[in-house]
């Protein structure tokens, strides 16, 4: 199959959306399909890659680490003829995603989307949600994902979500996919990893609590920092390594600071992907309070890593985390502390606990992950109907602005 991957983040940039991405389109060229890959400029990227099309872009006003284009080129919508795509597939909801529709009604190939990120979540970050609301977030997916053929949702938590917001198309869960190989214990050498501790002023004995991912208010890394104190009495050599950047950086700096632990929280910033497996074998354990994800790739990684995983109760680790067998869960906030304190105290138990959390994590292979996709193109396009009825990118936005509108005028109700 010739396949068309539409996606607003892709390498260099990082986020669990690029990884899953670059998974796919890997695993699919192994299954020995072509895989054309549609997203934004970035100004790292100053080479071409075979199959990367970059379209023009800007960083989104309110969000500048993620890019966004709505300028079409009419050459490139004119050329996706020669590519032959049997399917489009989206993994945003804007911009590229736009886009995608754009191209299947071109082209006239089914479209499959991937719900990845719980917008109604996200809102805030819009000017402070007065431009956008989380029922107009709702909306706007709704309408979003009953224009693609089938919808892939990575958890029953998001396939239900999707189902309230008024989803009537087609929706297949299948995580995303992992390779498990950066992550893989016993990649790095002890002397490598003592190394990384050296650099980050870290003792070999000290223990370390880690965090890798996007610093940002849904991600409640502030969670784990505020008990922190209490930890330090318990562990007076203890780290909390924070690998990543985000809107939150500096507040969780200064946070860090009145709490008067900065000596002790290490700030890395962002870091390529390719040294991200390196940075889980630090941890003693990783912790996140997180409840606003649609699986949690870095839970996974961090199981792959035989890493124990502290987290809180949320919907979207069901069936991945377990507390007392594949990781260590709490409820309520406060508790997070105890939980970790559980973590480090018997290392025994924290490894067995790793051992077992790395057992669950074995489903999430990445080739399981394109097999599964793979027969969710092969059955679009078996089942597609002889003639299609063309639906015109300006319908398609004219109903997106009236619902918006009208959910606008509810909301000042």
């Amino acid at each position: 199959m010739n396949i068309g991957l539409f996606t607003d983040t892709y390498y260099p940039q990082i986020s669990g959306v690029m990884t899953s991405v670059r998974m796919l389109e890997r695993e699919l060229n192994k299954l020995g399909h072509k895989v054309y890959i549609f997203t934004t400029t970035d100004p790292q990227v100053t080479y071409s890659v075979p199959r990367v099309f970059r379209l023009p872009s800007m960083p989104f006003a309110f969000f500048p680490e993620r890019r966004v284009t709505f300028v079409y080129p009419p050459k490139l919508l004119i050329r996706m003829r020669k590519f032959k795509l049997d399917v489009v597939h989206t993994q945003t909801e804007f911009s590229i995603g736009i886009f995608g529709k754009l191209v299947s009604e071109f082209i006239r190939v089914p479209m499959i989307h991937t719900y990845h990120t719980m917008y109604e979540d996200y809102v805030h970050y819009i000017a402070n949600g007065h431009l956008m609301t989380p029922k107009m977030a709702r909306q706007y997916s709704r309408i979003f994902c009953n224009r693609a053929r089938v919808v892939i949702a990575p958890t029953e938590k998001t396939k239900n979500s999707l189902h309230q917001y008024g989803v009537v198309k087609p929706i297949e869960v299948i995580p995303s996919g992992l390779d498990f190989e950066p992550f893989r214990r016993g990649r790095y050498g002890d002397g490598e990893i003592n190394g990384l501790k050296a650099e980050l002023g870290i003792n070999p004995a000290d223990p370390v609590i880690i965090y890798i991912g996007r610093i940002a208010k849904e991600k409640s890394v502030d969670v784990i920092l505020k008990e922190f104190p209490k930890l330090l009495k318990e562990f007076p050599g203890l780290k909390y390594v924070i690998v990543g950047g985000g809107p939150s950086l500096e507040d969780l700096k200064k946070l860090a600071e009145r709490l008067g632990v900065s000596g002790s929280v290490i700030f890395t910033g962002l870091v390529p992907y390719s040294e991200v497996g390196r940075y889980y074998q630090l941890g003693d354990c990783f912790a996140c309070a997180s409840v606003t994800e649609t699986q949690g790739l870095t839970y996974a990684e961090a199981m792959a890593a035989k890493v124990p995983v502290v987290a809180k109760y949320d919907e979207s680790l069901a069936g991945l985390l377990k507390d007392g067998e594949t990781g260590f869960m709490f409820d309520k906030d406060v508790d997070c502390a105890q939980m970790i304190k559980k973590a480090l105290s018997d290392s025994a138990n924290a490894a067995k606990t790793a051992e077992r959390g790395f057992e669950a994590v074995q489903t999430l292979s990445s080739a399981n992950f394109a097999k599964q996709v793979e027969a969710v193109y092969k059955k679009c396009i078996e089942n597609r109907p002889k003639r299609t009825v063309r639906i015109s990118m300006f319908d398609f936005l004219n109903e997106v602005k009236t619902h918006v509108i009208n959910i606008d005028k509810e909301a000042k109700k």
